[in-house]
């Protein structure tokens, strides 16, 4: 059975901000879809054995950081 994550996160202005979060979340193990909303900046992540610190960590790697 899959996981899914939600995380709202910082800085999601385009199609290409949408696109460099996918392929950079789908690089990690386990995580199988991920979906963008740019207007309210909220990131769904579906997968196996999810570790949402492993994910808010890459989210800022990527320039995307969790608004807490």
């Amino acid at each position: 059975m899959s996981d899914t994550l939600q995380i709202t996160a910082q800085n999601i202005k385009c199609g290409g901000c949408v696109a460099a979060i996918e392929n950079g979340l789908k690089a990690l193990p386990g995580i199988d879809q991920v979906e963008v909303t740019i207007d309210n900046g909220r990131v769904r992540i579906e997968g196996e054995d999810l570790s949402e610190q492993v994910i808010r960590d890459k989210l800022a790697e990527l320039g995307y950081p969790a608004a807490e």
